[in-house]
């Protein structure tokens, strides 16, 4: 019997994403404190989150493979994560501005049977244009991204923020690299195509 396929997610971004692939799947809100530990790098944060994510779903629900992922934007040396509030997000883009930004993805699928454990971590980098305060605080009253790594929604009006792209699936950007998790998909006998 094929497996049951789980998105670990409460992201509408990422269940878009997935509905893209044509395969049947549910979702499921994993519920993990996404605090980051003392001195890890966003990329070990991120594998670790999405890593943690699947398998919290996972345990309790044999026959599936879940998929989890988890997102954060690093610049000025720091990670910065979801804005959730206006202030927040203004202080976030003023920050990016003129700069380009590092988006690293986890992306980690779990089989409940067999445990195996699939896990990448995938770098995007976006360069801002140089932002005035109107342009940040038009964006935000019109987009509200909030919910959004860095306080951008890329696939909405976010794109206006921005110059360039660099990496190598745009889908990554808004948070589920669908090119790796076919791979990941189909190594678990899930066919895509």
């Amino acid at each position: 019997m094929p497996l049951k396929l789980i998105l670990a997610s409460s992201s509408p971004y990422r269940r878009e994403l997935l509905e893209r692939l044509k395969i049947p799947f549910d979702v499921m809100a994993p519920e993990v404190d996404e605090t980051p530990c003392p001195g890890e790098t966003p990329e070990k944060l991120v594998e670790r989150l999405a890593v943690e994510k699947a398998r919290k779903i996972a345990a309790h629900k044999a026959g599936t493979l879940v998929i989890g992922s988890d997102q954060v934007a690093v610049y000025n040396g720091g990670i910065v994560g979801k804005p959730h509030t206006h202030d927040k997000a203004v202080t976030q883009l003023q920050s990016a501005s003129g700069k380009t930004v590092t988006l690293y993805t986890g992306l980690a699928t779990v089989n409940a049977d067999t445990q195996r454990v699939q896990c990448e971590v995938i770098p995007f980098r976006v360069t801002f244009r140089v932002l005035t305060d109107a342009q940040i605080e038009s964006y935000l009253r019109k987009e509200q991204p909030y919910s959004c790594a860095g306080s951008v929604k890329s696939e909405g009006l976010g794109i206006a923020l921005l110059e360039r792209f660099e990496g190598d699936d745009p889908n990554t950007l808004i948070g589920l690299p669908l090119i790796r998790l076919v791979r990941m998909l189909e190594n678990e006998g899930i066919k895509v195509i």
